[in-house]
C-alpha cells in the first residue's frame, strides 16, 4: 500500500489549492545486442501540501520550524541523496541537501527549454542555440561545475498528417559531465543526462500512443514480459530512415557516449543521474533501465559492484507495467518522483488500471495486474494549483520555484515565458487534429486538460 506523510502546510498568497523492423547490430563497451525501430516494491510518497489555509501564527511557526544546520556535506553522503537508501529518512522532513539536489537537477532540466530553439525562422529551428561549449553559460549555469560532452536527438517514428514535412530528430537533451573541481564537492564523478519535455507535435503524438510492448532491450533476455508504453519506446529506439546517413536513434547515441564515458573515467568514483520533465522523465527512467538491463554500470566480472544509477522525475508520466517496475527495482535503479497532485500527467496512462488496482484491502491484485501501468520508485508530491494559470500544475519552474521558496506565493515566481505551456500544447494538437483519425488514447487526456483549464476559468 502506497504510505502518504503530510509535510507542513504552509500559506501561499495568491495560490489556491484544492484538499520495418530490421535488425541492426550495435555494440556499446562488452555488450552487443540488436535495435528495432517501428516498435509499434511498495510505493513510498511524501505529499508537500501547499494550502490556503488559516493558520494561527504559533502554530505555523511550531510547524515550519527549519531543521538545525548540520556538518555533514555531500561528498560524504552522495549516495544517500541518489537514493542508495531509497530516501529512508531523507524526505520527512524534507532534507536541505537533498532539497538542494532536487533544485539542482530540475535546473539542469530547465536549461534544455532555454536553449531549444522554436524559431521556425532559424537555421537551428528545433535544435540548440548554442554549441556544447558554450550552452550552460549561455543559459546562466556557467558555474554549475558540469561541461556538456554530447547533445542527444530523438526521432518519433510516427506519421501526423496535420504537419508538413518529414519527420527527423529533434534535439531533446544532453549529456554532461562534473568537472575535477566539482568532483572534490560532490564527491565523485556525475555522468549527467537531461531530457526536456514535450514541445513539437511528433512528440505528442508519441505521447498519445499509450499502448504497451514489450521493451525488449535486452538481446540475452528479451523478457517478454516486461513492457513499457510505445509511444515512448519509438521516441527511445526510432531511427532516421529517410538516407542512409540518417540520425541513429536516441537509444544508440546515449548508450555509445554512456560507454565511451564510463571508460574513460573507469577507476574512478561515478554515478550517473538521470533528469527529465514530463516525456523526458520517461526517457530518462528507460535509458536507466536499459543501463541496468546491459549491465553497463557493472564494474566487475562478479557483477556485484555497480556504479549507481538514480532518476530525478519532474511531473512524468507512468512508463510501463508492474512487471517493468519490479525488474527496475531488481537492478537497483532509483527513481525520485518529483510530482504535484494535480498534475493530469503524472497520472497518465493508466489513469484507471494502474498500481492501485488491488483488491481486499489492497493485499492481492487482479489477474490482469500485469497489464496495468505501474509508477516507478518513491515519490515527493507537491501540492500546489493557481486558478489564474492552470499550467502551472505541469510547469517545470513553478516545481523549481515551490522547492526552493516552500513559504512563498508560487504565483510571484513564475515567468509565464518560461517552460511549456500544457494546455496551450493540447489545445492546439486537438484543433489541428480534426481529420486526424486514429485511436490513440491520450487524446482523451488532452480533451481533460483543456476541459480542466476552462472548468477554472468559469469558476
Amino acid at each position: 500500500m502506497a504510505s502518504k506523510v503530510l509535510m507542513p502546510s504552509l500559506n501561499l498568497n495568491n495560490v489556491t489549492f484544492p484538499g520495418d523492423n530490421k535488425t541492426q547490430s550495435h555494440s556499446f563497451g562488452q555488450v552487443s545486442f540488436p535495435n528495432k525501430t517501428g516498435v509499434s516494491s511498495s510505493r513510498q510518497s511524501v505529499i508537500t501540501r501547499s494550502c490556503a489555509v488559516a493558520v494561527k501564527p504559533a502554530a505555523l511557526m511550531a510547524t515550519s520550524t527549519a531543521k538545525p544546520a548540520t556538518s555533514y556535506t555531500l561528498s560524504h553522503l552522495w549516495r544517500e541523496v541518489q537514493g542508495s537508501n531509497n530516501w529512508e529518512n531523507l524526505l520527512e522532513p524534507l532534507d536541505p541537501l537533498l532539497r538542494n539536489e532536487i533544485i539542482r537537477y530540475g535546473e539542469f532540466v530547465a536549461a534544455c527549454y532555454k536553449a531549444f530553439n522554436l524559431d521556425s525562422s532559424s537555421k537551428r529551428y528545433l535544435n540548440c542555440k548554442y554549441g556544447k561549449k558554450n550552452m550552460l553559460k549561455e543559459v546562466g549555469m556557467e558555474n554549475s561545475g558540469y561541461e556538456v560532452s554530447k547533445y542527444i536527438y530523438a526521432t518519433p517514428d510516427v506519421n501526423i498528417p496535420i504537419q508538413n514535412g518529414a519527420t527527423c530528430g529533434r534535439w531533446i537533451g544532453y549529456v554532461a559531465v562534473s568537472s575535477d573541481e566539482a568532483v572534490k564537492r560532490i564527491g565523485r564523478r556525475d555522468l549527467l543526462i537531461t531530457f526536456r519535455g514535450t514541445v513539437t507535435n511528433h512528440e505528442w503524438v508519441a505521447n498519445f500512443m499509450s499502448s504497451l510492448t514489450p521493451a525488449r532491450l535486452d538481446p540475452h533476455n528479451p523478457r517478454p514480459q516486461v513492457k513499457v508504453e510505445s509511444g515512448f519506446l519509438s521516441l527511445y529506439t526510432s531511427e532516421e530512415a529517410d538516407s542512409k546517413f540518417g540520425l541513429e536513434s536516441c537509444r544508440q547515441q546515449l548508450l555509445s557516449e554512456v560507454s565511451r564515458l564510463l571508460n574513460k573515467y573507469k577507476g574512478e568514483e561515478l554515478s550517473i543521474t538521470l533528469a527529465g520533465h514530463s516525456m523526458g522523465s520517461a526517457l530518462a527512467l528507460l535509458l536507466a533501465y536499459d543501463i541496468a538491463e546491459l549491465g553497463l554500470n557493472r564494474t566487475d566480472t562478479n557483477h556485484q559492484d555497480q556504479i549507481p544509477i538514480t532518476v530525478f522525475s519532474f511531473g512524468g508520466p507512468r512508463v510501463g507495467n508492474s512487471s517493468f517496475k519490479q525488474r527496475c527495482e531488481e537492478l537497483g535503479v532509483k527513481v525520485l518522483r518529483i510530482a504535484n497532485v494535480n498534475d493530469p500527467i503524472t497520472k497518465l496512462p493508466g489513469v484507471f488500471f494502474n498500481e492501485n488496482l488491488r483488491v481486499l484491502g489492497g493485499r492481492y491484485e487482479l489477474p490482469w495486474s500485469c497489464s496495468c501501468y505501474a509508477h516507478v520508485g518513491v515519490e515527493l508530491a507537491l501540492d500546489f494549483f493557481n486558478v489564474q494559470n492552470p499550467s502551472c500544475v505541469h510547469d517545470l519552474e513553478t516545481y523549481i520555484s515551490l522547492l526552493r521558496w516552500p513559504k512563498r506565493s508560487v504565483h510571484s515566481k513564475i515567468d509565464e515565458n518560461d517552460g511549456v505551456d500544457l494546455w496551450n500544447r493540447a489545445r492546439g494538437f486537438l484543433l489541428n487534429a480534426q481529420n486526424f483519425y486514429t485511436c490513440l488514447p491520450w487524446i482523451g487526456a488532452a480533451i481533460d486538460i483543456v476541459n480542466m483549464v476552462q472548468s477554472q476559468n468559469l469558476s
